[in-house]
């Protein structure tokens, strides 16, 4: 820091006594200096020092004054006890007094409200108001202070305390400070900017800022306070009796004097920094200009001296990191690539600063602090104390190494360790101007020095002798070595910029108007360097590239330059085209290369590779491609690479490769033909459609050519949307199957088959492609004709199929039986689509698939069960049963008794469901078209077969609620009894609820016995049954199984009988339907007769002459059976008994195989049945009838008789 004195005044009365400067302050804009000399206030131009004006008003010493912040007015307080207020045109407006003299004056720097102090009291008066509000004090004001925000005013008393006041003049805060009697305050200041409290090292951000107090007392101590009166630090001891403090207009910091004859630089907390200036009596008062670096001085003895202040740069660079001082005692490293900054308190006046590597250098008055980094990270910005040198040292130049410092002081260098140890001295012939240390092995570092007699000297640290690189006649006033140490750079005091080869000495070029010099760091032939406000690049021994830039070059890495800039440091990306294409010009592609990598545009790497490319230099061009990221020319590039692995070495190929990649075709055509492979220029004409130049280059009659570009126009005339010509030209070239696939596109159906009808049989693939786009054009009858020239009568019938015409694909499976799973299973998936599952169960059957024909049908029970469509769901287990059959049939012994056993289960489900459903329907809906009969019949059945287990489905509350119903109804009261116990002890619906607790009660009224009309009769034994029967659907006493009509499930008059063993069953039949019937005898009935006198009348009596009638041995039989037996011993029939009967009176159930027929026999033949030939159930005719004419079909199987 540097003060110079701008100008200097002194003030006298008319005497020609020395009038003291009491106090002074600028006018906001800084143009006027207002002075409080004598009884006067004088105003000054700041810029030449001259007297603008002196203003009279006062009678006595002016003590005061002060600028409001608005700059429209200022205020004088004097002895005299009165206060001006004069405006910015020197205009005296307003005058109000006080009790004592005026001490002390401030205005609000937002309300503009004046703080005029007096002896005993102060007062506060604005504009608006007419009156001056007056507060007392106990003590006297020295001085006075607003913070920034106006909300608060400081008070300095004689007794040492401070009182902080809020506008309204009540005392909010009383500082009590220590020594206060003894310690007058004689100068307060709020810092004009609010403060951040900083670590010792904190990366720089904004933090909570607060209101700071500077308090200067003649205790010769300088204080700082926040609001709340908390002290900030400890008390800075001055040595003299301070008489002003004041701020520099943006806080960083504070001038203080008094009884020194001085005014002096502090830091913000208090450091001080410098003597601004020195004087031959006590400094009354001092004022900082707003917003610039100049200071008002005023004396004891009347003079007025006006300084600038200079702060120089203090800082230290290193590749990437630059290090510099701020505030004068603060160190700030930043990273200039990452722009990360870090700042170093250390409350001390920096005067010099070096940096290397991972160590900082910091020369503090009376110390040098080494510092260093945490870690080797090259982005780690946080530095520790390594190690402090107590020693006060005196030197132009600082330098750090790894482990020494270097001091630079005129001729001489002087080299420590970081211990204070001095280690080596070297003594220069001149005065060293420069000095900079190149690197090397920790300890052994060396360093470039440059001399004002124009030596450039080399030292190493271990070294004590000095080497000489080079001697010039002008002076270095800059110097810089290129990275491999070989070329050395210097800037002399005529502005020049002189490169030397290191190792010859000899001057390589200079280059004019340059003030700083630095080599490329990444590489060799690369420098910039600066002057005249351009920045100029020099690349090897090319012109200058040559670009504006304010400031001074410090570094310059890849294509970042550092520049220095006044007190700012920049990174400035500079892109290397200019170079690059300097070096592109002399086909030096290699070096371009170089230069690229150092930082171009996208663009520029396209130029270097096409250039590289063109230029066959396919290692460059393939680098500068990668970088890109083009693809395309890699492949070349890999391409000519791999051939000329192979042996290929004709440039001049290569380069026509290069030049048609590159869109140049006549060149690129012109090199094919030079070098003999005109082939390779035809093929390129032909890729690129151009038919007409590609002729130019056919062999001469070659078919293969011709053909082979017929074909490329074709796929050219495919590709710009003409269809038809691109069809016929494939056509026409033999590519038989790419027309086909045109005009299978298009859907030219006439044309497809015009040309399948001309295609040779043996040309399978192009007939079977057009046989396939004709089926997806939906012209079948086309398809097939193709289909039956090839002969394929598998994809004949998969085209019949796909287009579901199943007649036709029957026809062909009929005849060609392996085909036949090819069209059922299909037809059956298409009928089970198609909702129509029946059918599609019958086409799995046929195909053979009796896996999938049974999932279908399990698929169909399940859901009619879960549907409640339980006649369906008897229909469906009844052609389960069926299938199982089927399978039995086909099977071997251990599969057959299981597929025998299932198809007795889904007979006898099938029957209960059946059942089931009129009893369903008859508790579930409202009307039924059942007799009371009938329903009673089918609850006793399935009450009957519910014995062996209950189906899924079937309710048993429902079976006995209807037989108890019927039961009632019919008589059978005793059944109805036991159905109505039954039903209390079963979990009944809600809705059956009530009718079943009535019927309960109701019954009990009635006798205890069925009505025997209802009780059925055995056939075989004659013996009547009950209607229940625990032993089953059989006779108590015979336990023949009774046979029910399937639609009243009256018991029919049949009685079963079976074969002997030594007949088999179409044996039986043919005996059977040989058998003679018989003659029914004539009914007698009633005869009339005469005996003697008497008439008589007889009834079926014989006459004497009648034969006897023959006995029937089948009804011999039926006897034949032992009550104690628990089992079912069929009547066993004899051939014998077999010719006695008559065809009529048998009904015969011809089951397939491997079950047996059943032969059951009338025993009253008047009764009519009907035997359904699909299912085999038996039926009453007249309801057999009714339900066929009624549905169409048979009640249970749903046959037909056409089927």
């Amino acid at each position: 820091m540097r003060a110079v004195p701008i100008w200097v005044d002194k003030v006298h009365d008319r005497d020609k006594v020395d009038q003291c400067i009491w106090d002074l302050c600028f006018k906001p804009d800084g143009n006027q200096l207002i002075v409080a000399a004598g009884n006067r206030v004088l105003v000054y131009d700041t810029n030449d020092g001259t007297l603008i004006q002196s203003l009279k008003g006062h009678k006595d010493t002016v003590y005061c004054v002060c600028y409001a912040k608005d700059g429209k007015r200022f205020a004088s307080g004097s002895a005299d006890k009165g206060v001006i207020i004069w405006t910015s045109k020197l205009e005296g407006i307003l005058k109000y007094t006080h009790n004592d003299a005026i001490q002390c004056l401030a205005y609000n720097p937002v309300t503009h409200q004046l703080a005029s102090c007096a002896v005993s009291d102060f007062g506060l008066w604005s504009p608006e108001q007419k009156n001056v509000s007056k507060h007392k004090v106990n003590s006297r004001i020295t001085c006075c202070s607003w913070t920034n925000d106006g909300q608060y005013l400081a008070l300095g008393l004689y007794n040492g305390l401070v009182s902080i006041r809020n506008k309204g003049g009540e005392e909010k805060v009383k500082i009590e400070r220590p020594n206060a009697t003894t310690s007058p305050v004689w100068s307060l200041q709020w810092n004009p900017s609010r403060t951040s409290e900083n670590n010792v090292m904190l990366k720089i951000k904004k933090e909570e800022s607060y209101d700071v107090l500077a308090v200067a007392d003649w205790g010769q101590r300088l204080s700082f306070y926040q609001l709340s009166g908390k002290q900030i630090g400890k008390d800075r001891n001055l040595g003299y009796d301070p008489n002003y403090v004041n701020w520099f207009s943006k806080g960083e910091y504070v001038v203080v004097g008094g009884s020194n004859k001085q005014c002096c630089l502090h830091t913000k907390e208090g450091v001080k920094l410098g003597v601004i200036g020195d004087q031959t009596s006590w400094t009354w008062s001092a004022a900082v200009k707003p917003d610039s670096n100049y200071v008002a001085v005023g004396c004891q003895d009347g003079t007025i001296a006006y300084y600038q202040l200079i702060f120089s740069t203090v800082h230290g660079l290193y590749k990437d990191r630059y290090a510099y001082r701020d505030n004068m005692t603060d160190v700030i490293i930043q990273h200039l690539i990452t722009d990360q900054k870090v700042r170093i308190k250390c409350r001390d006046l920096v005067k010099k600063i070096a940096i290397y590597r991972h160590r900082l250098a910091v020369q503090l008055p009376d110390k040098i602090v080494i510092y260093e980094l945490y870690s080797d990270d090259a982005a780690d910005m946080h530095y520790k104390v390594k190690e402090k040198i107590n020693k006060k040292f005196e030197c132009n130049l600082l330098v750090v190494c790894s482990q020494n410092i270097i001091l630079c002081q005129d001729k001489r260098l002087q080299c420590y360790s970081f211990q204070g140890i001095k280690e080596k001295e070297w003594v220069m012939e001149s005065l060293i101007r420069y000095i900079k240390v190149i690197g090397g092995p920790s300890g052994r570092e060396g360093l470039l020095v440059g001399l004002k007699n124009g030596q450039i000297m080399k030292i190493f640290v271990d070294n004590a002798f000095p080497i000489m690189l080079l001697k010039q006649s002008t002076s270095v006033r800059c110097l810089d070595v290129s990275a491999s140490r070989s070329k050395l750079a210097v800037v002399d005091e005529h502005n020049t910029c002189l490169v030397y080869d290191i190792n010859t000495k000899d001057l390589l070029f200079q280059e004019p108007n340059a003030n700083s010099v630095a080599w490329n760091t990444h590489y060799e032939d690369m420098l910039c360097f600066s002057g005249n406000g351009l920045l100029n690049i020099k690349a090897s021994n090319f012109p200058v590239h040559q670009q504006k830039l304010q400031g001074f070059v410090v570094g310059f890495s890849g294509s970042k330059i550092f520049c220095l800039h006044i007190y700012s440091m920049s990174s400035v990306d500079v892109p290397q085209s200019a170079s690059m294409y300097q070096y592109l010009e002399k086909k030096l592609f290699r070096d371009a290369y170089k230069v690229a990598c150092l930082g171009v545009t996208d663009g520029d790497w396209e130029v270097l590779a096409h250039e590289a490319l063109e230029g066959l230099d396919f290692d460059t061009a393939k680098k500068a491609f990668i970088r890109i990221k083009d693809l395309r020319y890699l492949e070349l590039i890999h391409s000519i690479e791999e051939r000329k692995k192979r042996g290929e070495n004709d440039n001049m190929v290569f380069l026509g490769d290069i030049y048609s990649y590159q869109a140049k075709f006549g060149e690129a055509a012109k090199l094919y033909k030079k070098s003999g492979t005109e082939q390779k220029a035809m093929n390129m004409y032909t890729d690129l459609r151009m038919f007409d130049q590609a002729k130019e280059y056919i062999g001469s009659g070659d078919p293969l050519d011709k053909k082979m570009l017929i074909t490329k126009q074709a796929d050219w005339a495919k590709s710009s949307n003409e269809p038809k010509a691109a069809a016929e030209m494939y056509i026409s070239a033999g590519e038989f199957c790419k027309a086909i696939d045109i005009i299978g596109e298009h859907g030219w159906a006439d044309m497809m088959i015009d040309l399948a009808r001309k295609l040779d049989k043996a040309d399978r693939e192009a007939l079977s492609r057009a046989a396939m786009h004709l089926t997806k054009m939906e012209q079948y009858s086309f398809a097939a004709e193709v289909y039956s020239k090839m002969g394929d009568i598998k994809a004949l019938i998969n085209l019949h199929v796909e287009a579901k015409h199943w007649e036709d694909a029957f026809t062909l499976a009929e005849k060609h039986t392996e085909y036949k799973e090819e069209v059922y299973v299909p037809y059956a998936q298409w009928l089970a689509e198609n909702d129509k599952f029946d059918d599609a169960q019958e086409a799995f059957h046929k195909a053979g698939l009796q896996g999938e024909a049974v999932k279908v049908l399990e698929q169909l029970t399940h859901n009619a069960v879960i549907e409640s469509r339980f006649n369906d769901a008897g229909y469906y287990f009844w052609k389960l049963s069926m299938q199982c059959l089927d399978i039995a049939r086909a099977e071997d012994s251990e599969k057959r008794e299981e597929m025998l056993a299932k198809f007795q289960d889904f007979q006898r489900k099938a029957d209960m469901y059946y059942a089931y459903h009129s009893i369903q329907r008859y508790t579930d809906e409202p009307f039924t078209s059942h007799l009371p009969e009938a329903l009673f019949n089918i609850s006793r059945y399935l009450l009957h077969m519910i014995q062996g287990g209950i189906p899924h489905g079937i309710s048993k509350v429902g079976t006995l609620y209807a037989l108890a119903k019927q039961s009632k109804n019919l008589g059978a009261h005793k059944l109805a009894r036991y159905a109505y116990e039954k039903l209390q002890t079963l979990r009944i619906p809600s809705r059956f609820q009530e009718a079943v607790d009535v019927g309960s009660v109701m019954i009990r009224s009635k006798a205890f016995a069925d009505s025997e009309e209802l009780l059925p009769m055995c056939y075989r034994c004659s013996t009547t049954n009950p209607l229940l029967n625990n032993g089953g659907n059989c006779c108590v006493n015979c336990r023949q199984p009774f046979v029910h009509s399937f639609v009243s499930f009256e018991v029919l008059p049949l009685v079963e009988f079976v074969i002997d063993s030594s007949l088999t069953d179409e044996e039986a039949v043919q005996i059977l339907d040989l058998s003679i019937p018989k003659q029914k005898k004539e009914d007698r009935g009633w005869k009339e007769g005469r005996i003697g006198h008497a008439q008589t009348l007889r009834l079926g009596q014989a006459d004497e002459d009648d034969e006897p009638e023959e006995e029937d041995p089948f009804s011999a039989k039926l006897m034949t059976f032992d009550q104690e037996d628990t089992e079912f011993r069929p009547v066993v029939v004899t051939r014998s008994v077999l010719q006695t009967l008559s065809r009529s009176e048998v009904y015969i159930l011809k089951r397939p195989k491997p079950l047996r027929y059943q032969f059951f026999r009338s025993l009253l033949p008047d009764v009519t049945i009907t035997q359904c030939p699909k299912c085999n159930k038996l039926f009453h005719t007249d309801d057999f009838e009714l339900q066929y004419l009624q549905k169409g079909h048979c009640p249970f199987c749903r046959s037909t008789l056409d089927d």
